[in-house]
């Protein structure tokens, strides 16, 4: 087979596999929905978000390994962010919720679902709106449910760690009795490159590519111990604990 016919026949192949997978996406989509209607109805709080979520990463051909035990309540995850995949890892494996930019709310479809799993959405460049996003992060901290940040902010145009900004830290100051801080470590492996998403990759484009992405992979998420913030400080102390212990592990 010549080189051209090759790239043809991967070509074609990949995209049968992208719409493979977004069937299968689809599908599981309405049962949750289903599902999750159920749920809300007799009052009751859904876990069909997190096990949607944690269903389409494995669809996207995830083998997932959890190490160490995720905190399901009272605490506040920071893990490192390579991918929007790790939003169905970290979901699907302890149950959090999200902090997010507002600009997430308005996506078709993805803003919608993000909702479902209980997102914050806060406005990152407001200056003048911290103090109130502050408080809402902490009124949600005490509703019990984890919640996880991305302290890097973004992903970068290489697999380092970034350093990690210490805003969203400024919930824990001063402490809230009983809340701690779990850093959570995301490893793809072998897989990293593929899956990551580089800072100069346009959005659609990483998505295609890893629907596209033949094979599966093992991802690896990493749960440190937690420690109590109250321990330091201020916020930036707490955000360099916290990526200081990324690094180490």
């Amino acid at each position: 087979m010549s080189a051209l016919a090759a790239s043809v026949d991967a070509d074609q192949k990949g995209g049968l596999r992208a719409a493979g997978r977004l069937s299968c996406i689809v599908g599981a989509l309405l049962v949750a929905l289903a599902l999750h209607g159920i749920w809300r109805a007799l009052g009751r709080f859904s876990p069909w978000p997190r096990r949607f979520l944690r269903r389409v990463a494995i669809i996207l051909g995830a083998d997932i390994r959890v190490i160490g035990a995720p905190e399901r309540r009272d605490v506040m995850i920071a893990a490192n962010h390579l991918s929007w995949m790790d939003i169905l890892l970290l979901a699907g494996t302890s149950g959090t919720r999200f902090v997010a930019k507002a600009e997430v709310a308005r996506l078709p479809l993805i803003g919608w679902l993000a909702s479902l799993n209980r997102t914050l959405f806060v406005e990152r460049g407001d200056r003048l709106g911290v103090s109130d996003q502050v408080a809402t992060i902490r009124a949600a901290l005490t509703e019990g449910q984890p919640l996880a940040v991305f302290p890097e902010g973004t992903t970068g145009d290489d697999l380092a760690l970034l350093p990690f900004k210490p805003a969203l830290f400024a919930a824990l100051v001063p402490a809230l009795p009983g809340i701690r801080v779990q850093p959570v470590r995301i490893d793809y492996g072998a897989a990293s490159a593929d899956l990551a998403w580089l800072g100069s990759d346009p959005g659609d484009a990483h998505a295609r590519r890893v629907l596209r992405r033949p094979g599966r992979f093992t991802v690896t998420l990493h749960y440190l111990a937690p420690f109590d913030p109250a321990a330091f400080p201020d916020r930036k102390a707490i955000a360099a604990e916290a990526r200081r212990r990324i690094a180490a592990s």
